[in-house]
């Protein structure tokens, strides 16, 4: 077996002459950003592909975004020989050149030239990653990109498994029918990484395009007829294989590929292109498929061949793994594992982040203790805002850990498989249970992880399912109320209601994303294809790599977003901020303290000016003082802009029972939605340290009555509380992770839609409940 490692030719240089096709591929403008000569990593998933990478550019890595799209861009620098440098991008994992996802249709931009006004150059060569163990089926796509006359590499990848499986392929052989450098590897032990490099220097400097399909005469003739079509200048621009998408493509878009053309005169011809495959006996969409197919026979016939048989250990696994029970219980029991780690192993963490940036608080605050305004800008503004940015960063890493581990070995193929039939009829995938799942301990990994959904209608379902499920931070919210309601019904009621808030979710998700799919997205029922890798111990440094470039992706697209609008809310809820104001509350809880003690209102003055002039005062006056500020602070809040807003929005949240307090506590926790707990302790006077538990909270809350004198926490209120908390937007952070995933506007719409979802649930809760 020919491992193809040895030494290629010369190291790489930039090639100086080419062919006349190739002139006009390589303009001198399309390396103006980096001045290096940029190569793409193209393949299947599950080749390999991404772990070539990694051994290729290491940590020197850049993420981004590709122009316009959500689609993550994976590019490095890859040192060659003699100190020379190439640009490396690893291109998403595709399965054709036929634009039927989001990531194919980037794929198809980039290596078209599409996006080079945007600042992403059309690649000098190509590296085409095919999984040897499943060449046949890989070479589909190498031919494909081979119409495009773009010098490639093919890099047969995980021939330390081939070897195991008995199968020998010569690669010789196969460099000799497809003209191209043709390197075998095992990217994960570092088998033939440097042959990679030098058949990288070697297609730079030599121009080798692989071999193309000889087609028939009825395609021949109907790409002259397509391309007789086209203006002289687009005739020299759009190459066959652009041509070929058109023709044997069932929905490709014409108006997106011809720019500047008569439409309806490029339709005319396009049908016309058709009829001549057909009068050859062909059928136009399934054609090229036939005769790739054929080509690629010849090409692997006596190029490969199996020594032996072997039972591998992939095919035993999977009677187990894919069982219709046991696989099944299997998955729901690692899926619990995932599920656990991430909510407990981040609770360490998280409560650290929370804990030293509470302290980092009242460290600053007591040396700006001068500045109000300034001191709550930076305490609650600024290291608030921070310390809400990165205390969900724990989990974001958990997860991906997980994810990555799941992916390595070949086990995340396998449970998308299995929970296919699951979410299949509603318009997901089987690849939606896991982001779903993680939404049970925060909204966004799980939103985060759905990347790995290659249907973009699917993966935009997905999306706006997985904020339904009930995170972390609204347990603080289900604990106060249960707690609350256990004193006016009983534990068990209280216990069994805790349970349900968790169900309301999903018996909401489900349907509304069936309502999307069928009505909004308007996405077609299609087979769920993915393919099937081997297992495989994961290579931990892939893994590594994958969490690093998530949490920083998400402290440096998120983040920044996440951290301004917290100071725009921390201003809201802190102006106005006037001496009368303060003067009032202070005159206020005077009058109110002296006659609930039975003395004159200067003489209670006069105690608390003692105590807030007290150097060492004792536990009786520091209670005094406290609760004075707390009035004060009360105050504020109700006359903020925020405050103003709360009860100006009111009488909308009246049918569900709300009062101001509850308005300005479901506004004010916009940001996190833990938050509605210590807002109101500020504006019951209690300080907006309290937490879930403050029996002081309890004690007001369940006081509390209307104009009337009815109580304002009824069952019926108390339960609309938690629906309303259960179907309304996570966070601030969520929504902010929605609009990076896919657009502002469909953010706006989940926003939108999630609060009606909740404000109707909370009114039906008050209006059905007060009748009974």
């Amino acid at each position: 077996m020919d491992n193809n490692n040895e030494s290629h030719g010369e190291c790489c240089r930039r090639r100086c002459c080419r062919d006349d096709d190739a002139a006009a591929d390589v303009p001198a403008a399309r390396r103006e950003s980096s001045g290096l000569p940029n190569v793409a990593l193209v393949g299947n998933a599950n080749t390999g592909k991404t772990t070539l990478f990694n051994s290729l550019t290491g940590l020197r890595q850049h993420v981004g975004n590709y122009p316009g799209v959500t689609v993550t861009k994976y590019s490095g620098p890859l040192k060659l020989f003699h100190g020379e440098k190439i640009e490396l991008t690893d291109l998403p994992g595709i399965y054709s050149l036929a634009a039927a996802s989001l990531d194919e249709r980037v794929v198809i931009d980039v290596l078209s030239g599409r996006l080079e006004s945007s600042g992403t150059p059309k690649p000098d060569a190509i590296v085409c990653v095919a999984d040897v163990n499943n060449l046949r089926r890989n070479l589909f796509l190498a031919t494909q990109v081979a119409e495009l006359g773009i010098p490639m590499v093919l890099v047969l990848n995980q021939i330390d498994v081939a070897r195991k499986d008995g199968l020998v392929v010569n690669t010789d052989l196969l460099r000799e029918r497809l003209g191209i450098p043709v390197i075998a590897v095992s990217a994960r032990r570092g088998e033939g990484i440097d042959a990679v490099r030098q058949a990288i220097a070697d297609v730079l400097k030599n121009g080798d395009r692989m071999k193309t399909v000889s087609w028939n005469a009825g395609t021949r003739k109907a790409l002259a007829v397509l391309r007789g079509a086209l203006s002289e200048e687009n005739s020299r621009k759009i190459s066959d294989a652009e041509l070929q998408r058109v023709i044997f493509d069932v929905a490709s878009p014409i108006a997106d590929r011809f720019a500047g053309e008569d439409i309806e005169k490029i339709g005319a011809a396009l049908k016309e292109a058709r009829e001549c495959i057909r009068a050859a006996g062909e059928n136009p969409h399934s054609t090229e498929a036939l005769q790739r197919y054929e080509f690629i026979r010849e090409t692997l016939a006596g190029a490969t061949r199996r020594e032996k048989d072997r039972t591998t250990f992939t095919s035993i696994a999977d009677k187990l793994l894919l069982h219709r029970v046991f696989g099944v219980a299997i998955f729901l029991a690692a899926m619990y594992g995932v599920f656990w780690c991430i909510y407990t192993l981040a609770a360490f963490p998280m409560d650290w982040i929370d804990g030293w940036f509470g302290a980092l608080g009242e460290w600053v605050g007591s040396h700006m203790e001068s500045m109000p305004i300034a001191r709550s800008l930076v305490v609650d503004g600024v290291i608030g805002g921070v310390g809400g940015v990165l205390v969900f960063l724990p989990q974001i890493l958990i997860l991906f850990f997980f994810l990555g581990l799941l992916e390595s070995t070949g086990y995340m193929a396998r449970a998308a498989f299995l929970m296919d039939k699951l979410f299949g009829w509603c318009g997901l995938n089987g690849k939606s249970f896991v982001p779903m799942l993680s939404g049970y301990a925060c909204g966004i990994p799980g939103i985060m992880s759905a990347r790995t959904i290659e249907d973009p209608k699917a993966r935009l379902a997905t999306i706006l399912a997985v904020p339904f499920m009930s995170c972390g931070a609204r347990m603080p919210v289900y604990v106060l109320m249960c707690a609350l309601l256990g004193r006016i019904t009983d534990p068990t009621t209280a216990s069994t209601v805790f349970v349900a808030m968790y169900f309301v979710g999903i018996l909401v998700a489900v349907p509304v994303a069936w309502i999307y799919t069928r009505f909004v997205l308007k996405s077609k029922a299609a087979p769920f294809v993915l393919e099937m890798p081997r297992y495989q111990l994961p290579r931990l440094r892939d893994v590594g790599l994958r969490v690093w470039q998530s949490g920083l992706e998400y402290t440096r697209r998120a983040g920044t977003i996440i951290f301004a609008m917290s100071v725009v809310v921390w201003a809201l809820s802190y102006f106005p901020r006037s001496e009368e104001t303060a003067d009032a509350a202070r005159a206020a809880y005077v009058a109110e303290q002296s006659a609930e003690l039975g003395v004159p209102a200067e003489v209670f003055e006069k105690k608390l000016a003692d105590a807030e002039a007290a150097e060492t005062p004792d536990e009786a006056q520091e209670e005094i003082v406290a609760a004075a500020e707390n009035r004060i602070s009360e105050a504020y809040l109700e006359n903020s802009y925020l405050g103003r807003f709360g009860k100006f929005c009111q009488p909308v949240f009246a049918p569900a029972g709300f009062d101001w307090r509850i308005t300005v506590g479901v506004l004010g926790s916009f940001p996190a939605r833990e938050l509605i707990v210590s807002t109101l302790g500020i504006t019951y006077s209690l300080g907006g340290d309290v937490d879930e538990e403050n029996e002081g909270l309890y004690d007001a809350m369940e006081k509390t009555t209307h104009a009337d004198g009815s109580p304002v926490f009824t069952i019926p209120v108390i339960v609309g509380i938690m629906v309303f908390f259960a179907l309304c937007g996570q966070c601030l952070a969520e929504i902010v992770v929605i609009a990076r995933e896919s657009s502002w506007r469909w953010a706006i719409v989940a926003w939108a839609q999630m609060t009606f979802l909740a404000w109707l649930g909370a009114v039906l809760c008050y209006q059905i409940g007060s009748l009974l």
